[in-house]
């Protein structure tokens, strides 16, 4: 068991908090210092640490009393050996910097201690061990990437055909990143000019008029640019399995959506494709008569069958578009292209409509589900693949974002760690088959959380708090990363 003799100080203290001792005894009520309620959680902290352990042969008993400041205090410090306390975490305050001192009283030195007393101490000490396999019954790393949006896709077409091939090579070439995930939008997404769709004829439910040559995405580039890191990894990994691609649609056609809160009054349906109505976006819901749900559910077929003509017309080494997701985050009703699922609808409409539609005309074709932050993917996969849920045999893994959902985003990556662990456990229990995949399928760090400008040290650290969220997703057991807009 480990020892614990010290008990962490509020961060706003540390420059002005003291260690006073005190003569006076607990009995002296008429000591205008005394307080018995102030001191009822540093006091029972105390004698926790107390049972738990002492730090060294001296008992705690014989110190002198601590009076502690008024603020909460949370947990105890854990002290294994015989050095300086030090207790690191990451800054939420200042996120420049990865790693942030927290200051420690310690009731064997009587005082405050910080890694500034001993500049040895690194901040953070990663032990690796390359001959142990981590996971070793599950699916391996598939890859990493990026996401090709209309946005990436415009930025790329703005290069000269030098610097495009540049991009590709720094992106998917052997002597760069050599990238071999990628992921894409179904229709249009919050990266697109504006909003579009490859069937906006009303009430086609069976998309007789669906556009076979996704002609919108052809002409802004995505298209040509998802060949180009085709060619491009195939060339320099001619040995590997290519390009794994992931679609995930951010909205139905409006004419399939439910009216809003704000559409007009008696409106049949919404009258764009952003926002959503709640729980669940579709018109008449996702029950296994729904019409809508069943036309939504052939559009991904469509969608499919387009990417795979569009191939052929191209005589390309092809786009293998490994699997799909249900939907981009579907527990946010956004502003901008968006259709909302509760776990109950997003669970019915994979077994009704999108699960039997797919294993009939794309079988070979990856079905994720949930895809949205950590908070809450957890209860998603206990619920969806609990043994009974009739959705559970066409789920073929879980798709998560970087995001710290509800919190004040500079956490972003950082956040979840804990969720990551406890899926994988659940799964253990669940009994899922031994390919079943985790997959962060989207991560961007967003200019309101501290990263925006050129600063070099700022680029930095945005760089470095990228690599500690991808190395602790990987050591939860996540199959790969995906960042998003490639460029």
């Amino acid at each position: 068991m480990a020892n614990y003799s010290s008990i962490p100080a509020n961060e706003a203290a540390d420059e002005s908090m003291e260690l006073t001792q005190r003569e006076s005894t607990v009995s002296d009520q008429s000591n205008p210092l005394f307080n018995p309620q102030k001191y009822l959680p540093a006091l029972a902290l105390i004698t926790s640490a107390f049972l738990l352990g002492r730090y060294s042969s001296s008992p705690v008993g014989d110190a002198s009393p601590v009076v502690l400041p008024e603020t909460s205090i949370t947990q105890l410090c854990k002290v294994y050996h015989d050095s300086p306390i030090r207790v690191i975490q990451t800054s939420r305050s200042e996120p420049s910097k990865q790693w942030k001192d927290v200051g420690c009283i310690h009731l064997e030195h009587r005082g405050l201690m910080t890694s500034s007393e001993d500049s040895s101490y690194p901040a953070a000490v990663v032990n690796v061990d390359f001959k142990k396999v981590p996971f070793a019954d599950r699916t391996p790393i598939l890859g990493f990437g990026g996401a090709f949006t209309e946005a990436a896709a415009l930025n790329y077409g703005s290069l000269s055909e030098e610097g495009q091939k540049a991009v590709m090579e720094l992106l998917f070439g052997k002597d760069g990143l050599g990238y071999s995930l990628g992921r894409t939008h179904i229709n249009s997404c919050d990266f697109s000019v504006d909003s579009y769709s490859h069937d906006d004829i009303e009430d086609d439910l069976k998309l007789s008029h669906f556009d076979n040559l996704v002609s919108h995405d052809l002409q802004n580039g995505m298209v040509d640019m998802m060949l180009s890191a085709t060619t491009t990894l195939m060339n320099s990994y001619p040995n590997e399995e290519g390009l794994k691609l992931l679609a995930s649609p951010w909205s139905p056609p409006a004419w399939m959506k439910a009216p809003r809160e704000y559409d007009e009054k008696n409106a049949t349906h919404a009258s764009n494709m952003t926002g959503s109505a709640l729980p669940v976006c579709l018109r008449d819901g996702v029950g296994k008569e729904s019409a809508y749900a069943k036309s939504w559910a052939l559009f991904f077929s469509k969608w499919l069958d387009a990417c795979e003509y569009v191939e052929l017309i191209h005589k390309n080494h092809g786009l293998d578009f490994w699997g799909v997701t249900v939907q981009n985050e579907p527990e946010f009703a956004a502003p901008w292209d968006a259709c909302a699922y509760d776990i109950i609808n997003e669970g019915d409409f994979i077994a009704n409509h999108l699960g039997p539609q797919l294993k009939s005309s794309h079988p070979e074709v990856k079905l994720l589900m949930f895809d949205h932050n950590k908070d809450h993917m957890v209860n998603w996969t206990t619920h969806l693949m609990a043994a009974d849920h009739p959705a559970r045999e066409y789920i073929d893994g879980i798709a998560y974002h970087w995001y710290a959902g509800g919190l004040d985003r500079l956490l972003d990556g950082a956040q979840g760690s804990t969720n990551m662990h406890r899926t994988v456990s659940e799964l253990d229990g669940l009994d899922v088959k031994k390919d079943y995949m985790i997959l962060g399928s989207e991560g961007c760090h967003c200019p309101s959380n501290g990263y925006a400008g050129g600063d070099v040290n700022i680029a930095w650290a945005r760089a470095t708090r990228n690599a500690h969220a991808l190395l602790a997703d990987l050591a939860a057991g996540s199959n790969g990363f995906i960042e998003w807009n490639l460029m």
